[in-house]
């Protein structure tokens, strides 16, 4: 296999703080391409790195959020997730998430993998962590503009859910079928 040809890469020339929106800050950035020197302003979000948290119960069931996601004005259906604070463990985020969100612990947490939630105008990262055998032990401890209501859905009926629309999250997506490479189905 040959290496495949790739286009030119861009330099970054100036970056500027344009907002600071709590959760996340806008960078202005001018950057050039170094194949002819065309430079463009691009506006980049710098978050945190977040987390998705495919927690399977010893059924095969998996646990998934619903809840309302004000980017859409939609209720979505996803896996568990949120935020990896500064300094944070991916993991030790993933199974904090899962607890607080659901009240489900588990082990054997894994790393499936990482994604770029939307290369083209965020920075971070999505870590894909996988949790076997969870059971609800924990209470419910929302942040305090969560409200999410836990469900369980068989793995087996994971495809259908997707084909039939029902999840739509775009990272929850890439997680499940992360999940379906790793279960082999």
């Amino acid at each position: 296999m040959t290496d495949p040809i790739l286009p030119s890469p861009w330099d970054l020339q100036e970056d500027k703080l344009h907002a600071d929106c709590r959760i996340f800050e806008v960078r202005k950035q001018t950057l050039r391409r170094r194949s002819d020197g065309v430079e463009g302003d691009f506006y980049v979000l710098n978050t945190n790195d977040w987390v998705n948290v495919l927690a399977l119960t010893s059924e095969d069931e998996l646990v998934l959020v619903r809840q309302f996601r004000y980017g859409s004005k939609e209720f979505s259906l996803e896996p568990p997730g949120g935020v990896v604070e500064k300094g944070e463990d991916p993991m030790v985020a993933g199974l904090r998430e899962l607890q607080e969100e659901t009240g489900y612990v588990g082990e054997n947490a894994e790393l499936l993998g990482i994604v770029r939630p939307n290369a083209a105008i965020l920075s971070n990262r999505c870590h894909v962590i996988l949790v076997r055998n969870v059971k609800k032990t924990a209470l419910l401890n929302f942040d305090q503009h969560e409200e999410l209501v836990t469900e369980l859905f068989p793995v087996r009926e994971l495809k259908e859910r997707v084909r039939a629309g029902e999840i739509t999250h775009s990272i929850g997506l890439n997680s499940i079928l992360m999940l379906l490479l790793k279960l082999d189905l």
